[in-house]
């Protein structure tokens, strides 16, 4: 313990960090610590209590949302990190909680190991969304297998689910999906694939390209 404490001292002298500077990191570490600590507990908890698998070293930092319909399938693999806190977010505010949801027997939200995840939607209503290995997710992204409503006629919307055009989804592995992008039903996005900021995805994008825009379109072929 007087080892620790006297490299510490030694690295605030070499640094020439003020008391103020040593206060302000000190609150980010205490808090980030607490929150990985509490969010991975319920997280947890709430996987064994409505039967969502977790893989091994899965953290959460912050609140997560799990709703599982009977009969449907929520997978985490090892190692998944989920930041659902404005606090611990790099890059952003986080607008709300990450969310996975599925709305039927038949649906699915399977995501591969070391997948990263922050302040993200995924709804699942009836088919498979499905994100491999080493994938990135930044804040506030949405993905999402269905349209929610009967398309036309209009008066329908409300009283027509119309799950027949439910499609899958589909993420490669180490794929980068951008902050606040939208990933819309029946899409498969390539491994190592990078999508922009922004972007809404409403068609494929092959592997190892860069899309932007609304709706996204190939930039450039990644080297």
């Amino acid at each position: 313990m007087g080892g620790f404490i006297t490299k510490a001292l030694r690295k605030v002298r070499e640094e020439g960090l003020t008391p103020r500077d040593i206060v302000s990191y000190g609150c980010m570490a205490v808090h980030r610590n607490a929150s990985c600590l509490w969010g991975t507990v319920c997280m947890r908890l709430k996987a064994a209590l409505f039967g969502v698998r977790l893989g091994g070293g899965c953290e959460c930092c912050g609140t997560i949302i799990l709703q599982r319909w009977p009969g449907s399938h929520i997978e985490l693999g090892r190692g998944v990190g989920i930041i659902s806190s404005s606090r611990r977010c790099t890059s952003a505010t986080i607008h709300a909680p990450t969310r996975l949801r599925t709305f039927a027997g038949s649906a699915a939200i399977l995501i591969g190991d070391g997948v990263t995840m922050n302040g993200t939607a995924i709804t699942a209503r009836s088919r498979t969304i499905r994100i491999g290995k080493g994938t990135m997710i930044g804040p506030n992204c949405v993905i999402t297998d269905s349209d929610f409503h009967a398309q036309w006629p209009p008066e329908t919307r409300l009283t027509t689910p119309a799950f027949e055009r439910d499609r899958d989804v589909t993420i490669g592995d180490n794929v980068w999906l951008g902050m606040r992008c939208i990933v819309l039903k029946g899409v498969t996005i390539g491994d190592g694939a990078i999508v922009a900021a922004g972007s809404v995805v409403t068609r494929d994008v092959p592997p190892a390209t860069l899309v932007a825009g609304t709706p996204a379109r190939v930039v450039r072929q990644l080297p």
